[in-house]
C-alpha cells in the first residue's frame, strides 16, 4: 500500500475530553501482553489511529461503549512500555501522559497485566500506582500460565495489590463487562482505593528518602508528588522542578549510595539511587507473585517452550523464516491473481463501456470522456485490483502477528541485526516495512539509541512494501509466467540483503561511534488466531490503504491523463487528441529513458512509470495501462505491448530488463509520503543523503542485474 500516515484527529487530550464530558481512560501495559487486543474488543470499530497532541508518536483511541447503557468512555491505547523512566519517544510519551499536570492526566489507568509475566509487568505497575491515578487491573494471559503451572486468581491479587483486579479475554470478549464495572467504581471514586499497596516498606532506607522528598515536592510542582520524587532520586530531571528541590533529591541520592556500601569490606561502585529503587520495585514485585501466584516446583515446559527450542535455535531458526515468508508471498500471488483479473475485466468491461456508451448518448465532449473513461475510471478499477492482493497479504501477516511468530522473527534476526551493530529489535520496525514504510519509521523510536534510530531511518526504504508488491507482480506474472511467486519472493530476499549491505556501508561512513545493546524482548507464548481479531486488523489495515493509496491511484491516474492531453508543440493536434508520445508527458519521459538504457529498459513507458512512482508506486501499473491506452494489467494489450517494449530496449533480452526493472523499483525512494516521514524522524540532512543514495543504488544494481541477466536470457 502506499506510505502514508493511517489517520487523523486521535489525539484529543484528556483536559478535552473532561470538557465534553467524557472520561479518559489510559490503556497502559507490557508489551505484548494483549493490551491491543483488549483495546480492540473495548472499542471494535469505534477508534481512530493519530500522533498525540504534540508528539510524533501514534497513539490509537476510541470510544468504549460499555453494555448496560453506560456512559460511554474515551481510552487511549498508549504504547507498550516497560518504565516511566524512558529509554525511547514511545516511553517517554506514556510517561508524559500518566504524570502530567492536574486535570490533563487520564482519569483512570486499566493495566494489563500478563499472568504469565507477572514480574515486569508488577514493576511497571509499581511505577504507575507513584501517580496516584486510578487503576483498575486487567488481567490478561491466564491460560498460558496455568499451562505454566502458574495459577494467579484475580482475588488473591486483588487482595494483595489492594487494587480492583479482572481476569479478561480480548480475543473472547470475556470479562469486559466486569472491567467496565471496576473502571465506573474506580471513577465514581474519583481518588485511588484507600490501603493501596505500594513498593516503598515502611522502615527502608529508600521508602524513608522518598517520603521526605515527596513531602517537600507537594504543591511546588504539577507533577505527582510522589513520582516526582523517585525521578528525581533516579537522575531523571522533569520540567517545572525548583533547582533547589533537585538538589535536595542529589543528596538524597548520595546518601543512599553511600549507606549501600557501608559495613561492605568490597563495596560495589555501580550501586547508586536508580539501581536501589529498582531492587526495591522488583522485591516487591517478587513478594507479591509468591503470595497471590506461586509457581509448583518442577513445572514441566510448556508446548510454546517446546516449539520455540527447534524455531529459535542456531540452524532451523532463519530457514524457517525465509520458507514461512517463501509461502506468504507464494500465495499472495497465487491467489490474487484470478481475482485481480476478474475485478479488471469488470472493470474495463462493463464498467467502462458503460460509460462510454453514457457519455456518447449525452454528446459529452471527447477530453471529457477521456478524463472520465481513461483517467478516473481507470484509477478505480487500478485500485480494485489491488484489494484482493492486500486483503490477502494482510490476512496472512496478521495470522503470523496473532500467532505469536513475529516477535520470534526478532529474535532470529538479533544475530543478522548485530552485524550492523543494531539491536534484534531493529528488525521488528524493518518487518513493519514490508507492509508500509511510513508506519516503520514511526517504528523506529522503539529503539533506545539516536545513531540506532537514523540508521534504521535510512535502510526502511529498501524494504519492499505492499505497494511494491502490486508492481511485482504484475511484472513477474507477465514475463516470469508460473516461476511468478518465486520471482516476487526472490524480491523480498534482495530487499533484506539490500537492507544489510546498505547497513554495512553506512553504518561505518555515518555513525562510527555507534555502540551495541542487548536484546529485550517479550515473546508472546503462541496461539490460534480467532476469527474477530484477525478481521479487525485485516479491516484496518485494508481500510487504510482504501483511505490513502485510493486517492493517489486516481489523482495519479487523472493527472497522467491530463498530461498526456496537453500536445508538447504545436502541430501534434488539440487538447485531448494528441498522440501520447508527442504530448507534454510523453515528451519529458522520452527525454529521461536514455539514463536507464544501460539496465535494459531505456524507453519512455518504462520512464514514465518510473516517475509516477516516485510519487507512490500504485501509480506505475496505471501509467503503464494509460501510456499503452490498455485498460488495466490484465489486459492482453498491455501484456503484448510490455513483451514488445522490453524486447525492443533489451536488444532481445527482455527477461533480462524486466527484473532490472523489478530491482530499480525495489531499490529506488517507495513514494515522497516515506520522504516526508523520513524528514520528521531523521531530519532533513540525511534525508537528502538517504534520497540520493537511493536512485544511485537502483540505478548500478539494475544496470548490474541486467548486464549479468542477459548472459542467461
Amino acid at each position: 500500500m502506499s506510505c502514508h500516515a493511517t489517520g487523523a484527529g486521535a489525539g484529543t487530550t484528556a483536559t478535552a475530553e473532561r470538557r465534553t464530558g467524557t472520561p479518559f481512560v489510559a490503556l497502559v501495559g507490557n508489551p505484548n501482553v494483549g493490551k491491543s487486543t483488549l483495546f480492540n474488543a473495548l472499542t471494535g470499530a469505534h477508534q481512530r489511529v493519530g500522533n498525540w497532541p504534540g508528539k510524533t508518536v501514534s497513539v490509537a483511541q476510541g470510544d468504549w461503549r460499555t453494555a448496560g447503557g453506560g456512559r460511554p468512555l474515551r481510552v487511549a491505547d498508549l504504547p507498550g512500555s516497560y518504565s516511566l523512566l524512558p529509554d525511547s519517544p514511545d516511553e517517554a510519551l506514556v510517561r508524559d501522559v500518566l504524570t502530567a499536570p492536574e486535570g490533563e492526566r487520564p482519569d483512570a489507568v486499566v493495566f494489563a497485566l500478563d499472568a504469565a509475566n507477572p514480574a515486569r509487568n508488577l514493576y511497571l505497575l509499581s511505577q504507575i500506582l507513584d501517580t496516584d491515578i486510578p487503576v483498575v487491573v486487567a488481567l490478561t494471559m491466564t491460560d498460558v500460565a496455568a499451562r505454566r503451572g502458574a495459577h494467579p486468581a484475580p482475588d488473591a491479587l486483588a487482595r494483595e495489590l489492594a487494587l480492583p483486579v479482572v481476569r479478561v479475554e480480548g480475543r473472547t470478549g470475556t470479562g469486559l463487562d466486569q472491567l467496565a464495572d471496576a473502571v465506573r467504581e474506580a471513577l465514581d471514586a474519583a481518588a485511588p482505593l484507600p490501603g493501596r499497596t505500594s513498593a516503598w516498606a515502611a522502615g527502608s532506607p529508600v521508602a524513608a528518602e522518598l517520603a521526605e522528598l515527596a513531602a517537600a515536592a507537594t504543591g511546588r510542582t504539577p507533577h505527582p508528588a510522589r513520582w516526582l520524587a523517585v525521578s528525581l532520586l533516579c537522575g531523571e530531571r522533569p520540567s517545572a522542578v525548583p533547582a533547589a528541590l533537585a538538589e535536595r533529591a542529589g543528596a538524597a541520592a548520595d546518601r543512599l549510595a553511600a549507606a549501600a556500601g557501608v559495613g561492605s569490606t568490597d563495596p560495589d561502585p555501580d550501586v547508586d539511587a536508580e539501581l536501589l529503587v529498582a531492587e526495591a520495585r522488583y522485591a516487591w514485585a517478587h513478594a507479591v507473585i509468591e503470595r497471590a501466584a506461586p509457581r509448583p516446583a518442577g513445572a514441566r515446559p510448556t508446548l510454546t517452550d517446546r516449539v520455540d527450542r527447534l524455531l529459535l535455535s542456531r540452524g532451523f531458526g532463519i530457514p524457517f523464516f525465509l520458507a514461512v515468508m517463501w509461502g506468504v508471498f507464494q500465495a499472495t500471488t497465487a491467489l490474487a491473481k484470478p481475482l485481480q483479473d476478474g475485478l479488471g475485466d469488470f472493470v474495463s468491461g462493463p464498467v467502462s463501456g458503460g460509460a462510454d456508451r453514457l457519455l456518447e448518448a449525452v454528446h459529452a465532449p471527447g477530453w471529457l470522456t477521456g478524463l472520465l473513461v481513461d483517467g478516473l475510471i481507470n484509477g478505480v478499477g487500478q485500485l480494485l485490483t489491488f484489494v484482493p492482493l492486500m486483503i490477502i497479504m494482510f490476512l496472512l501477516l496478521a495470522l503470523l502477528e496473532d500467532s505469536g511468530y513475529f516477535a520470534r522473527a526478532a529474535f532470529v534476526a538479533d544475530r543478522l541485526m548485530r552485524t550492523l551493530r543494531l539491536p534484534g529489535r531493529a528488525f521488528l520496525p524493518l518487518v513493519v516495512g514490508f507492509g508500509c514504510n511510513v508506519p516503520a519509521l514511526a517504528g523506529t523510536r522503539i529503539l533506545n539509541r539516536r545513531s540506532h534510530r537514523m540508521l534504521v531511518g535510512l535502510l526502511i526504504p529498501y524494504m519492499s512494501c505492499t505497494a511494491r508488491l502490486a508492481v511485482y507482480v504484475m511484472i513477474a506474472g507477465v514475463f516470469f509466467g508460473s516461476n511468478s511467486g518465486t520471482v516476487v519472493f526472490f524480491l523480498y530476499v534482495a530487499s533484506v540483503l539490500l537492507v544489510v549491505g546498505m547497513g554495512l556501508i553506512l553504518r561505518p561512513l555515518l555513525f562510527r561511534d555507534m555502540k551495541e545493546e542487548p536484546l529485550v524482548l517479550e515473546l508472546p507464548p503462541y496461539r490460534l488466531p480467532t476469527l474477530r481479531v484477525t478481521g479487525v486488523q485485516v479491516w484496518q489495515k485494508l481500510a487504510a490503504f482504501l483511505r490513502t493509496a485510493g486517492g493517489i491511484i486516481v489523482a495519479t491516474a487523472a493527472g497522467v491523463w491530463l498530461l498526456m492531453a496537453i500536445p508538447a508543440a504545436a502541430g501534434h493536434g488539440g487538447f485531448g487528441k494528441v498522440d501520447v508520445e508527442q504530448s507534454v508527458f510523453g515528451t519529458v519521459t522520452r527525454a529521461t529513458a536514455p539514463l536507464v538504457a544501460p539496465a535494459g529498459f531505456g524507453d519512455w513507458h518504462a520512464t514514465a512509470a518510473l516517475g509516477t512512482g516516485l510519487i507512490a508506486k500504485e501509480g506505475v501499473i496505471s501509467t503503464l495501462a494509460q501510456t499503452y491506452s490498455a485498460e488495466e494489467d490484465g489486459d492482453p494489450k498491455l501484456t503484448a505491448s510490455l513483451h514488445a517494449t522490453f524486447e525492443e530496449s533489451s536488444g532481445g533480452h527482455q527477461r533480462a530488463a524486466a527484473l532490472a526493472f523489478l530491482i530499480f523499483i525495489l531499490a529506488y525512494t517507495p513514494c515522497f509520503a516515506t520522504l516526508a516521514a523520513q524528514r520528521a524522524e531523521i531530519g532533513t540532512r540525511l534525508t537528502v543523503i538517504g534520497f540520493g543514495i537511493q536512485l544511485t543504488a537502483a540505478w548500478l544494481l539494475a544496470v548490474g542485474v541486467f548486464q549479468i541477466a542477459r548472459l542467461v536470457w
